[in-house]
């Protein structure tokens, strides 16, 4: 299998040798020894990225606010949990985190004391794909303006949308709005 790998890919040559060696090895033509790049110049290339705009829609963005709902829009960050490997979840809580299910959406304290929703109060997270109900507020240190949820549970309220230069999806800027009575 290792010599295989060493003629498909590009670099690991050393791969096909590990066995006999046991020598650790570098990736050919990865690893820079010193500050030089693989240009005309032998200097990095440096281009100019354009901010994305960081505004947050309102309500009427995700539909609307039927008569006496509390809402707040935040940006939503995707996490794994303390007790979760990839997608495999351990443990259902997180005590670093002070959420004691995966049901939960850890919210900044003054954000929920500026829109008059409490902290355990059970609310539908709406993003622009989908919405989970029964959500319980927990306060935790979090950024304001910002959410955290478990993934894969979010997935549901989130477009697919991905960058188009590196293919990333927008896993950690995603807009929801907490609706609760």
């Amino acid at each position: 299998m290792r010599e295989l790998i060493a003629r498909t890919v590009p670099g690991y040559a050393a791969i096909a040798e590990i066995d006999a060696s046991k020598k650790e090895f570098e990736v050919a033509g990865r690893v820079f020894q010193g500050p030089r790049f693989a240009t005309a110049t032998g200097r990095a290339k440096l281009a100019v990225t354009p901010l994305p705009e960081l505004g947050l829609p309102d309500a009427d963005h995700f539909g609307g606010l039927a008569a006496g709902e509390q809402s707040l829009v935040l940006n939503l960050i995707t996490a794994r949990s303390y007790g979760q490997h990839k997608t495999v979840v351990y443990k259902q809580g997180d005590s670093y985190r002070g959420m004691p299910h995966r049901q939960t959406i850890l919210v900044n304290p003054e954000d929920l004391a500026a829109c008059g929703l409490r902290a355990h109060q059970r609310v539908t997270v709406q993003g622009e794909a989908g919405q989970l109900d029964g959500i319980e507020l927990i306060p935790g240190w979090v950024r304001r303006g910002a959410a955290l949820m478990f993934y894969p549970e979010a997935n549901v309220l989130m477009r697919a949308v991905s960058d188009p230069e590196s293919g990333t999806p927008a896993f950690k800027r995603v807009p929801v709005l907490l609706r609760g009575l």
